[in-house]
């Protein structure tokens, strides 16, 4: 029988035990905090400035609490706040730490990636040294189990957290699994899996970080679902386990894989197919409800004899509430499902419900070129209207960066776009859970709009289905349907006319035949009001805050002259041979010229800092510093990834500055983590950056900042490619470096501008504490749109 040791953990000594259950502890209410880029917390900040000390009941506000019977932690701290604990080990050993609802676990002073959301599959090993051991857990969601437990194999498989597709029996095509490896061992391993399916073997190798996991794409070949995994170090088997994989026909609602090209992970999408599958039919994107997962999203629908529809993941059933990361999931599923299915251009609508209701809301608002119509079913407005969203009253010019930098979420920022498009809003009047005064906020916004309709089911909550039809009528509602057969997208040769707001390129670019390439100031709105008159060969109207504007004359004007009149001024350019007009606006007046410089912002890479997380990022820790820089290093990296992995469904690789050196990887983002001393990778990628970081000082321009204890995040450019960029997570001394650890870079809502500076003080002082925020130029250099303090 397993020996289990229930912990006294205020005092006391462990003896030998198998599994080792956390009872009793200290805790600690802490101030919460908004979804933004900083945040006050006190016990945060002891940790960083190096003050810490363990506490004592009684002493600062630290009192004793204790589990129930089932070993769970509630209420109290736990709802907004730390639980810590002891562990004496009698030798040094590694354990797995198992522990659920918690944002994140510092053992021993390192952080570790939590599981707030309480999916029950993070068990992380950690090394306990000999003796006293302190677990410190960081709690927001009213509820902590955590326990250690034994160690059997160092190399293993855990598949509790497996992205897998469906076997579709009428279709033979390579698979993609996605898989949990964990490393015990106090060295990077490189590993392969080999898959073992009745149709063949197959086999990948990856890099799993020392003492972690990570969640690797393996491919397989199988028709009757099972599928045999080997774990391989060196050739020699590791460990091995037994997959099988539900059997569908492609006529069923089924899971689908594909490779993400965010970190090239395996994501999944859910499909519910026509039921008369054939080319150039409808395709409907649909968005899940927070704790929802995407195979549920589209299992609640009818199928449709029109029509397929396609439900993508947010990344995780939480994920990044449709923004960020999320936004790009989604866009990513289209993409695959549009080469997958081939539906007609014309017919791509949008769906939602609840958080993706507010999906739905903010990404038709973004791309209101590329959804024939839109229909939310209760969404949320945005994080400021519903979800505890970053406000600052009288914001600073700092404070005032910040706001900036999350405009893309203020979907009532780009009001004139939804009107453009077919809407149809759907909502309970009785919703306990999303207001329908979120909905009927959105109506009166929109006052006005030729094509919008309105639906409240009386007496109806949040989920309701009236109708005996197949399908729950909260998403599946026969009138939205029936709307959405009466929309189509207009070819670019029908549209006379363009209307369109973005808050950066970076985010959404176009609309129609035409593409706002760059802006005068970045993340404030830019507009473009536009006619065409075909026949006239003429193309007029107005921008806002736009610095590089194209058409696509190609399919609106037929001829070998085009007369354009921009904010009053006429030009008179060759008409090209690419068919694509490019303006450049300097100072007050616009010039007809070539290709933009691909070295500047561009659609492809403009920034915030955020921008960072695509393009097969790949982590780059530092090893050129001394001992405890360098473990820093490391394991900030490694606390990304394993967040990124349980926030994100992530599998970023993370290198050394030195294996990086070796690697061939030009056109993929990089994230450095270090500073100009400490990180090889710095000299080679960041030699020109107008931020320049070491352990004395931050420079910019001019302005300098000095002191151990500031923490700095930029982006620029990677050179010698125009897709791809370089971004930095960087201390001057440790405890700057150490300010770094909870940055809330997976959390949706919290907005990053290009660079931010920090100080220590930030978490005391909050908006206060930053040093400097703001946005490069369109060259990537320091310019007016930067604020500083001190």
């Amino acid at each position: 029988m397993k020996r289990v040791l229930c912990l006294c953990l205020l005092a006391g000594t462990l003896v030998q035990a198998q599994e080792i259950v956390i009872r009793e502890g200290l805790g600690i209410r802490t101030p919460g905090a908004r979804r933004s880029a900083v945040h006050v917390d006190p016990v945060e900040f002891k940790l960083v400035s190096g003050t810490w000390v363990a506490p004592v009941a009684g002493k600062d506000g630290w009192a004793v609490v204790k589990a129930n019977d089932k070993g769970e932690f509630s209420g109290g701290p736990v709802n907004g706040g730390y639980v810590f604990a002891t562990v004496e080990a009698p030798v040094a050993k590694t354990m797995l730490l198992e522990a659920s609802g918690h944002s994140l676990a510092y053992v021993n002073g390192v952080p570790r990636a939590g599981d707030p959301y309480g999916y029950g599959y993070v068990a992380l090993p950690i090394a306990l040294k000999k003796g006293r051991n302190e677990l410190l857990f960081q709690c927001g969601r009213g509820r902590l189990t955590a326990k250690l437990t034994p160690i059997t194999k160092p190399l293993a498989f855990d598949l509790r957290d497996s992205t897998l597709p469906d076997v579709l029996t009428d279709l033979r095509q390579t698979l993609e699994l996605g898989v949990v490896v964990r490393n015990a061992t106090p060295v990077e391993v490189l590993v392969t899996v080999a898959s073992e399916g009745d149709l063949g073997s197959m086999s990948r190798a990856s890099r799993i970080p020392a003492m972690s996991v990570r969640k690797i794409g393996v491919p397989a070949r199988t028709s009757n679902g099972k599928v045999a995994l080997k774990l391989l170090k060196d050739g020699v088997e590791a460990d091995r386990a037994d997959l099988e994989l539900r059997v569908k026909k492609s006529t069923d609602i089924h899971k689908r894989t594909f490779i993400s090209q965010i970190d090239d992970s395996v994501q999944y999408y859910g499909v519910n197919p026509s039921l008369q599958p054939a080319p150039d039919q409808a395709l409907f994107l649909s968005l899940h409800g927070a704790s929802v997962e995407a195979i549920g999203q589209a299992e609640a629908y009818s199928q449709k004899n029109w029509g397929t529809l396609v439900a993508a993941t947010n990344r995780r059933p939480y994920g990044f509430d449709w923004e960020e990361i999320g936004r790009l999931d989604a866009l990513e599923v289209l993409r695959e499902a549009r080469t997958v299915f081939d539906p007609n251009p014309a017919r791509i609508y949008l769906t939602g419900h609840s958080m993706g209701g507010h999906g739905t809301w903010n990404i038709g608002a973004l791309f209101p070129g590329q959804f024939a119509a839109i229909a939310p079913s209760a969404g949320w407005i945005s994080f400021q209207s519903y979800a505890n969203g970053q406000q600052f009253a009288n914001p600073s010019p700092i404070e005032q960066m910040l706001l900036r930098a999350g405009l893309p979420s203020d979907t009532l920022a780009f009001k004139n776009n939804l009107m453009q498009r077919g809407i149809f809003i759907l909502h309970g009047d009785a919703d306990d859970n999303v207001p329908v005064a979120q909905a009927r906020q959105m109506r009166e916004a929109l006052a006005g709009h030729p094509d919008l309709r309105w639906f409240e089911q009386k007496g109806a909550g949040h989920w309701w289905d009236a109708d005996p039809e197949p399908g729950a009528d909260a998403v599946d509602y026969f009138g939205i349907f029936d709307f959405f057969s009466r929309h189509r997208l207009p070819r670019f040769s029908e549209v006379r006319t363009v209307d369109f707001t973005t808050a950066s390129p970076s985010i959404s670019s176009q609309m129609h035949w035409a593409t706002i390439h760059q802006q005068i100031h970045p993340f404030e709105l830019s507009r473009i009001q536009l006619k065409v008159d075909p026949q006239l060969g003429k193309i007029s109207g107005t921008t806002e805050n736009v610095a590089i504007l194209s058409f696509s004359i190609g399919a609106l004007i037929k001829g070998q002259k085009v007369e354009l009149e921009i904010d009053g001024q006429k030009l008179t350019p060759t008409f090209p041979t690419v068919n694509r007009i490019f303006l450049y606006r300097r100072g007050d007046s616009w010039t007809a010229g070539g290709d933009p410089n691909p070295a500047e912002k561009s659609p492809e890479r403009g920034g915030g800092f955020k921008d960072i997380f695509r393009n097969h990022v790949i982590f780059v820790y530092g090893s050129k510093g001394n001992a405890q820089e360098n473990a820093w290093s490391v394991a900030k990296a490694q606390y990304d990834a394993e967040t990124f992995w349980y926030r994100g469904n992530g599998s970023p690789e993370v290198v050394s500055d030195e294996q990086f050196a070796r690697m061939e990887t030009t056109n993929r983002n990089v994230l450095i983590y270090g500073n100009a001393i400490t990180n090889g990778a710095w000299k080679t990628l960041l030699a020109n950056s107008p931020i320049q970081v070491d352990r004395a000082a931050v420079r910019m321009g001019s302005k300098v900042f000095t002191g151990p204890d500031l923490a700095v995040v930029f982006i620029q450019p990677r050179k010698g490619s125009e897709i791809a960029s370089v971004g930095v997570v960087a201390g001057t001394g440790l405890p700057g470096s150490k300010l770094c650890d909870r940055l809330p870079f997976f959390t949706s809502g919290a907005a990053f501008p290009d660079f931010l500076v920090y100080s220590v003080d930030s978490l005391q002082t909050g908006s206060k504490g930053l040093r400097a925020a703001g946005f490069f130029t369109n060259d990537w250099s320091l310019g007016p749109d930067v604020a500083y303090r001190g």
